[in-house]
């Protein structure tokens, strides 16, 4: 399993509120093996010459456009990155699998295609199919001869997946569950051959299911109406007196929320990656078009404001795209010498990439409002011709909208993150309750007076916030913490800010260690005040919850100065920024 040769230091989920970091201790693209540029090269060019000469064609709907160019994308690895050899795959590390989500995200139509089948829809049968279903099935999926789709939400059970009403009943043969039942929203239903399907056993245990779509009584409905990603196939999927072999039960009768919440979380941890990739590109359009509109005699690109809008994009991008590399570093390094030949495989993987759940709904909101910025801005920088179809930019507008709510809606994530570290701390796995009460003594200490807090500080801070408001959340509401959804949204935004400021401080001392990144120290230069101001703003709401009159003064005090940071001329490093941009065409560090 190709792997880097950096040597990372195994941390936990969460342990990054505790632990300092050095910049050579975090995974980024400045760590890429020559086999990872060659993935990140052979995904380029398919994109070049079979995604984009089709899009529109994709966007229509063409029949069997969009399934024709995902077999393509088979026959060089793309739909099987990380599937072990024997089962038809290329047998590569996660990194590379998020190369190639990355790099094929420029299309949301397409990468949805693509995304859905090599992600939720193969991942339940690789790491949790007997050896039998996984000779069945695998080769197959891993050839794109087979398109595969995942079936969990409900026209009643979306966010709430447990509450599903499709149901699966033991026959009097006792060799076949009689499937019945109705899913929505089924990425690639229309033309999937395989379904993943979750169901009630008896009403009652949750369980998974492999249903091919050629049995009796399989039928997806008609394609759905959508805002965005017209171009990949969404329906509805109905299920009548199916007779499932007992054979195709996915995992353990009872146990498929294992495999519900475990496969999603793989899909977390995959769209930070995909939203850079769509940002990127979308980025390169705006500059592009910046150069060549005029407007009062000179190109648009020269205008302050326009300027500002592009260098942001930059700067956003740069802070996901080096928050999601982090994580794969840490997940990466909390695998080892990792083998799909070791008995335990799959469950290593999938408690590697458990372990940092936090972290992976930390790239997943943090990535989608990102790319919801940029292609916002992306509209507003081509005006009228932005509201116009023929203009990519109108598209990635309406496509980038989904992912808020796909793989778990964000409001979901920001109480998952927070509730995943507060279930940490309470089982001993993180000394939360330690670092809170030590905090004490730093709030009673102060910084010097009069002192500039460097990088190093404003990252300590950061996570001193998120240590203050969880502690002073945790003393007012106890146990039912965990019902204060507000309070713990706020917490997920400091803790994933700091987070940021940690993962973009770092990459760009790093990236100056190497002599590289000319645009990297400027990003940090801008990135850091402004999400600490975010920090404060969110630390002031939960505060607000969790205290009043002296106390809440107190608390407001003490976070003034863990906040405190000295400001920049952020107008003009964006313009230095975007000038920059504009010279080199597109996206760079």
């Amino acid at each position: 399993m190709a792997t880097t040769s950096l040597a990372l230091p195994k941390t936990k989920g969460g342990a990054f509120l505790l632990e300092p970091r050095a910049p050579e201790e975090i995974y980024s693209p400045e760590d890429f093996t020559d086999e990872h540029k060659a993935i990140a090269r052979t995904a380029d060019e398919f994109w070049r010459k079979e995604i984009l000469p089709n899009i529109e064609r994709i966007q229509r709907q063409e029949p069997g456009v969009a399934p024709a160019i995902l077999r393509k994308s088979a026959e060089l690895g793309l739909t099987a990155v990380i599937l072990p050899e024997r089962f038809g795959g290329m047998e590569l590390d996660l990194t590379s699998m998020i190369i190639v989500a990355e790099h094929l995200s420029r299309d949301g139509s397409y990468s949805a295609w693509h995304g859905a089948h090599t992600g939720i829809g193969t991942l339940p049968l690789l790491f949790y199919g007997t050896e039998e279903q996984k000779r069945r099935y695998l080769p197959k999926l891993a050839g794109a001869e087979m398109i595969a789709a995942y079936c969990l939400s409900e026209p009643q059970a979306g966010s709430d997946a447990l509450a599903i009403k499709t149901r699966a009943d033991l026959g009097e043969d006792g060799k076949h569950y009689i499937l019945n039942g109705q899913k929505m929203w089924i990425t690639n239903g229309g033309y999937a051959d395989l379904y993943t399907v979750f169901a009630k056993v008896g009403g009652e245990k949750f369980t998974a299911f492999l249903v091919e779509r050629a049995w009796p009584g399989v039928r997806p409905g008609n394609e759905e109406k959508k805002m965005g990603i017209k171009g990949s196939s969404t329906t509805p999927v109905y299920f009548d007196n199916v007779k499932v072999p007992v054979e195709n039960v996915l995992g353990e009768v009872g146990k498929g929320h294992h495999i519900a919440f475990n496969i999603l979380n793989m899909g977390r941890f995959k769209l930070g990656p995909f939203t850079s990739g769509g940002a990127k590109y979308t980025l390169q359009i705006c500059l592009k078009y910046a150069r060549e509109r005029k407007a009062f005699g000179k190109s648009i690109g020269e205008f302050g404001m326009i300027r500002h809008k592009l260098a942001e994009m930059a700067i956003r991008i740069f802070a996901v795209e080096t928050m999601s590399y982090r994580v794969v570093g840490m997940i990466n390094a909390a695998l080892g010498d990792f083998s799909w030949d070791a008995p335990d495989a799959s469950d290593r993987m999938l408690k590697a990439v458990e372990e940092f759940a936090m972290e992976c709904s930390y790239m997943k909101v943090y990535g989608s409002e990102m790319l919801d910025y940029v292609v916002d801005e992306g509209v507003q920088i081509h005006g009228g011709y932005g509201y116009h179809q023929d203009y990519a930019v109108e598209r990635a507008y309406r496509d980038s909208r989904i992912n808020r709510i796909f793989e778990g809606a964000n409001e979901i994530n920001r109480m998952l993150a927070t509730g995943m570290l507060l279930k940490r701390a309470q089982r001993g796995q993180l000394p939360l309750v330690e670092a809170v009460k030590k905090l004490q003594s730093d709030i009673l200490a102060g910084p010097a007076l009069g002192a500039t807090p460097d990088d190093a500080a404003i990252i300590g801070n950061a996570k001193k916030v998120a240590l203050l408001c969880l502690g002073a959340a945790y003393q007012t509401f106890l146990n039912e913490l965990d019902q204060q959804q507000e309070v713990l949204a706020g917490i997920t935004d400091i803790g994933m800010n700091a987070f940021a400021i940690e993962s973009v401080a770092l990459r760009a001392k790093k990236l100056e260690h190497l002599g590289q990144g000319e645009l990297a120290a400027d990003y940090k230069a801008v990135f850091l005040p402004e999400a600490m101001e975010e920090i404060e703003k969110a630390g002031r709401y939960v505060l607000s919850a969790c205290s009043s009159g002296d106390a809440l003064r107190t608390n407001l005090a003490v976070l003034k100065r863990f906040t405190r940071i000295e400001p920049v001329n952020s107008v003009a490093l964006r313009r230095k920024i975007a000038g920059r941009l504009l010279e080199l065409d597109r996206y760079s560090v």
